[in-house]
């Protein structure tokens, strides 16, 4: 099931660091706003910090999440590698298998 969100999580994963560095000027203060009101200054700075750190901490997710995918691919590889292992070990086995039947009625029969 978490396999199917994962070439949406490829496609989207780039995309996030972009859109939260457009969104920090957003938060921008007008100068004539600052002038006026001290407090409206002051939530206008505590607003530009945390949205810095709110890009910051998204640009950490993306990073992570990058990794994430990372090794959820290859540990598909690794996967599919095992199963095609033991498919042809299964196949081994299976042939040894026919040819002791064949050998055990061949002995019976004589």
């Amino acid at each position: 099931m978490a396999f199917q969100f994962l070439p949406i999580i490829k496609v989207v994963a780039p995309y996030i660091a972009q859109v939260a560095t457009a969104a920090i000027p957003a938060f921008t203060a007008k100068p004539d706003a600052a002038k006026t009101d001290p407090v409206v200054a002051q939530q206008i700075e505590e607003l530009q910090a945390a949205a810095t750190q709110n890009a910051e901490s998204i640009h950490l997710l993306a990073d992570n999440l990058q990794k994430t995918i990372q090794g959820l691919e290859a540990a598909a590889i690794e996967s599919r590698r095992q199963a095609r292992l033991l498919k042809i070990w299964l196949g081994i086995s299976l042939g040894g298998a026919g040819i002791a039947l064949l050998v055990a009625s061949f002995a019976l029969i004589t």
